[in-house]
C-alpha cells in the first residue's frame, strides 16, 4: 500500500510539489502543501511499517521450520539465518544498481513501480508454501506477558516490606507452585511441583505468590523464567548497537568522501551513491564461504555442534567495526594529504585518488554486519523462551534503528562540543576537506573498543539456556 501511494504520486504532477530550481535567483522555491506532504509521508510510513513487519516475523518464521530437537536441525537453522543476510544482500545488490538507474533514466515513478511489482509478486510466492510450513499458532502477545511479571514483582516486593502485609514467594512457600495448562483454548490452572524458580535475577521471583491483588497479575513460574531469559540478553542487544552507528557512516560521510576522489574504473564512472554496492557484494561472497568454509573448519577444530558459538560470531563483528573505523581514519588522513599536495584543498575537483580506498572500510564493516546480524538473530532465536522469539529476534533490527539514530546523535555532540574550542565544528561546512573526519572515526575506533570491552564483560558472564536449564 505504502508502494502504490507514492508510485502514484511520482508519477501525477498534480500530487507532486511545483518543480524547484534552488540554484535559480528568479525562481522562488515553493513549499509543499499539507495535503501533498501527507500522502508522501503516509506512504513512507507504510513502507516502515510493512517492512518492520517483514523482518520481525520473517527470520523466526523460517527458522521455526527447522526441527531444533536435533542436531541436523540446528545447524540447518544457523545456515537459514546466513542465507537469511544472503538473500537480503541479493535485494540490496539489486536497489542499488538496476532500480538506482531506472530512478535516475526512467524517474521516480518507475524505480517506486518495479519495488510494488516485486513485493506484490513474492506474495503468491510466500502463499505457495502454506500447505507445508510449519505454522506457531499465536498465544498471546509477548509484551503482555513481560509488563505482567514486572508489574507483580514490583507490586509484591514492595508489600513484602510491610510485615503486616507480606506474600507469600515461591521461596518460602510450602505447597505446590500454580502453572497453566490449556486443553482446546480453556486455560486452567493446575498445581504441579515440577518447576521451580532460579535463582538469577531474584528480585522477578516476588512475581510468583499465592496472594495476589488481581487475577491477571497472577504469574506462573513459567512466565518469569522466559522474562528473565529476555533480561538477560538485554545487554547483548545494547552491545550491538554502537556496531549499527558505526554502519550508519557508509551511507553518509563514506559517500561524500568518494565523491572527493576519482570514481573512475577504467572507462566507467561510478556514481559515489552506488558505492554501497561493495558492502553488498562483499556480503554475498562472504555468507557462502562462511557457512560452507569456516563453519566446518571451525566444528572439526572445536569438536562441538556450533563450531563457533552465537557470541563468538557477534564479537567477532565487534572487532571488525574496531578495525573498520581505524581503516576509515588512515585512508581519510591519505586523501586529505592529496588533497593538500595537489593544492585541492579548497577545490571542488576530484583529488588525484582512487575512490576503492573507501572500499577497504566497506570490506570490513560489510563483513561486521554479516557476522553480528546472522550472529544476532540465530543467538536471540535461540536463547529466547518460544513464545518470545518474534520478539527477541526483532531486537536484531532495533539494534540497526537505534544505532543509526545514535550516530546523529554523536554527530551533533560532536559539533555542539567542538565549535566550544574552536570557530567551526569538525563536521560543519561545504567542503568535506575541512573536515576533521580523521578525528571523528578514531572517536569511533575509541567508542567501538571501549564497547568491545563491555560486551565481553557480558559475554563472559552469560550462560546459553541450554546449558543451564533443559528445555
Amino acid at each position: 500500500m505504502g508502494l502504490l501511494i507514492l508510485t502514484v504520486q511520482a508519477h501525477t504532477p498534480s500530487l507532486k510539489p511545483p518543480i524547484c530550481a534552488s540554484a535559480s535567483t528568479e525562481i522562488q522555491c515553493e513549499k509543499v502543501n499539507l495535503q501533498k506532504a501527507a500522502m508522501l509521508f503516509t506512504g513512507l510510513y507504510l513502507v516502515a511499517l510493512g517492512v518492520g513487519g517483514i523482518k520481525g516475523s520473517l527470520p523466526p518464521h523460517g527458522a521455526e521450520q527447522f526441527d531444533d530437537t536435533t542436531p541436523q536441525g540446528r545447524k540447518q537453522r544457523s545456515s537459514f539465518f546466513n542465507y537469511y543476510v544472503f538473500s537480503l544482500s541479493c535485494g540490496a545488490l539489486i536497489a542499488v544498481t538496476f532500480v538506482v538507474w531506472i530512478e535516475d533514466n526512467k524517474g521516480w515513478q518507475w524505480g517506486f513501480g518495479v519495488a510494488t511489482a516485486a513485493i506484490l509478486a513474492s506474495i503468491p510466492v510466500f502463499l505457495l508454501g502454506s500447505p507445508i510450513y510449519r505454522t506457531k499458532i499465536p498465544a498471546g502477545s509477548p509484551i503482555t506477558t513481560m509488563f505482567k511479571v514486572l508489574i507483580a514483582a514490583v507490586y509484591n516486593n514492595c508489600k513484602s516490606k510491610n510485615p503486616s502485609n507480606a506474600v507469600m514467594g515461591m521461596e518460602t512457600s510450602p505447597s505446590s507452585y500454580t502453572t497453566e495448562t490449556g486443553e482446546e483454548g480453556n486455560a486452567t490452572k493446575v498445581k504441579v511441583p515440577s518447576q521451580t524458580l532460579t535463582e538469577d535475577l531474584e528480585f522477578l521471583n516476588k512475581a510468583v505468590t499465592e496472594l495476589t491483588v488481581s487475577p491477571m497479575l497472577q504469574c506462573t513460574v513459567k512466565q518469569v523464567e522466559e522474562v528473565k531469559v529476555v533480561l538477560k540478553i538485554i545487554p547483548v542487544f545494547m552491545c550491538t548497537i554502537m556496531l549499527n552507528c558505526c554502519l550508519a557512516q557508509l551511507s553518509t560521510f563514506s559517500i561524500q568522501q568518494a565523491a572527493t576522489m576519482n570514481t573512475k574504473i577504467g572507462s566507467l564512472k561510478v556514481p559515489p551513491a552506488s558505492l554501497p554496492v561493495f558492502p553488498v557484494i562483499f556480503m554475498m561472497l562472504i555468507a557462502p564461504t562462511y557457512n560452507h568454509v569456516v563453519i566446518p573448519f571451525a566444528r572439526k577444530v572445536t569438536k562441538t555442534e556450533m563450531g563457533i558459538t552465537h557470541l563468538q560470531r557477534i564479537g567477532t563483528g565487534l572487532i571488525l567495526s574496531i578495525i573498520a573505523m581505524a581503516v576509515a581514519a588512515i585512508v581519510e588522513m591519505k586523501r586529505k594529504k592529496v588533497a593538500i599536495e595537489s593544492g585541492l584543498l579548497n577545490s571542488a575537483e576530484p583529488l588525484p585518488i582512487t575512490f576503492l580506498w573507501i572500499a577497504l572500510q566497506y570490506l570490513f564493516l560489510g563483513s561486521a554486519d554479516l557476522f553480528t546480524l546472522a550472529g544476532m538473530m540465530d543467538f536471540f532465536f535461540t536463547e529466547a523462551p518460544k513464545s518470545m522469539r518474534s520478539l527477541a529476534t526483532s531486537l536484531s533490527w532495533a539494534s540497526l534503528s537505534m544505532g543509526y539514530y545514535f550516530s546523529s546523535v554523536l554527530i551533533s555532540m560532536v559539533n555542539n562540543i567542538t565549535s566550544i574550542f574552536r570557530h567551526t565544528p569538525w563536521l560543519f561546512g561545504s567542503n568535506l576537506n575541512h573536515y576533521h573526519l580523521e578525528r571523528f572515526y578514531w572517536l569511533m575506533c575509541i567508542l567501538s573498543s571501549l564497547n568491545f570491552f563491555h560486551y565481553l564483560f557480558w559475554a563472559n558472564r552469560y550462560k546459553y539456556r541450554t546449558e543451564s536449564t533443559a528445555d
